[in-house]
C-alpha cells in the first residue's frame, strides 16, 4: 500500500461542534494522517486519541490534518466527545464509518467483529500513502513517534536523495545513499 492513492470516500464527521462531510478529495494538498481506532467509549482509544490531541497544534502547524476513524457513526463521535474530559480537548474531524468503507479501503477492517484494527496512515499532499502502522487491539500508539516520523516523511519528499536514519530527529544528519555508503554503516 506505501506510495499508492487512497481510494475515494464520503463520510460524515464530527468537528469543532459541528457535523461535516469528509472526503479523501479533503485530504488532497496537504499531509494528513488518518488514525483509525476500534470503537469510542473503550479503554486505551481514549488515550491515543487524547495522545494525539496533544500533538495537534505541532501537526497543524506542519500542514498535517488528522482524521480519526472508527466504525462508529458521527452521532456516537458527538455524545463521546461531550461525555469525556479526554476526548473533549480534540479539535481534529472524527469520522464515522458504519459501514465499513473506508475501513475496508485501507485493509484495517476486523470482518468479524465489525471494527478497525489500530491502523495509522500518514498521507502526502498528492494523496498517495507514506507511512502505515497497524498495532494490535490492546497496544496503544505513541503520538510523539508518529509526529518523528511525520518530520522525517516531510523531510525525505523535500529533499529527495536524502534519507532518514533510524532515530532522526528534526535537525540532524540524514543520509545520501551511494555505492559509497555500501557496507559503511
Amino acid at each position: 500500500m506505501i506510495n499508492t492513492t487512497i481510494k475515494p470516500f464520503n463520510a460524515s464527521a464530527f468537528h469543532n461542534g459541528e457535523f461535516i462531510e469528509v472526503s479523501d478529495t479533503d485530504m488532497k494538498g496537504k499531509w494528513s494522517i488518518v488514525f483509525f481506532y476500534p470503537a469510542d467509549f473503550t479503554f486505551v482509544c481514549p488515550t491515543e486519541l487524547g495522545d494525539l490531541a496533544d500533538q495537534y497544534e505541532e501537526l497543524k502547524s506542519r500542514n498535517v490534518e488528522v482524521y480519526s476513524v472508527s466504525t462508529d457513526t458521527h452521532f456516537t463521535h458527538k455524545a463521546w466527545h461531550d461525555t469525556s474530559d479526554t476526548i473533549g480537548k480534540i479539535q481534529y474531524p472524527m469520522i464515522g464509518d458504519p459501514t465499513g468503507t473506508i475501513t475496508r479501503n485501507f485493509g484495517v477492517m476486523i470482518e468479524e467483529a465489525g471494527l478497525a484494527e489500530r491502523g495509522t496512515f500518514v498521507i502526502d499532499p498528492e494523496g498517495k500513502i507514506q507511512i502505515i502502522e497497524i498495532s494490535a487491539g490492546g497496544v496503544g500508539r505513541d503520538a510523539s513517534e508518529l509526529l518523528r516520523k511525520v518530520k522525517a516523511a516531510q523531510y525525505v519528499a523535500a529533499h529527495p536523495g536524502e534519507v532518514c536514519p533510524a532515530k532522526w530527529k528534526e535537525g540532524e544528519a540524514t543520509l545520501a545513499p551511494s555505492l559509497d555508503l555500501v557496507g559503511k554503516i
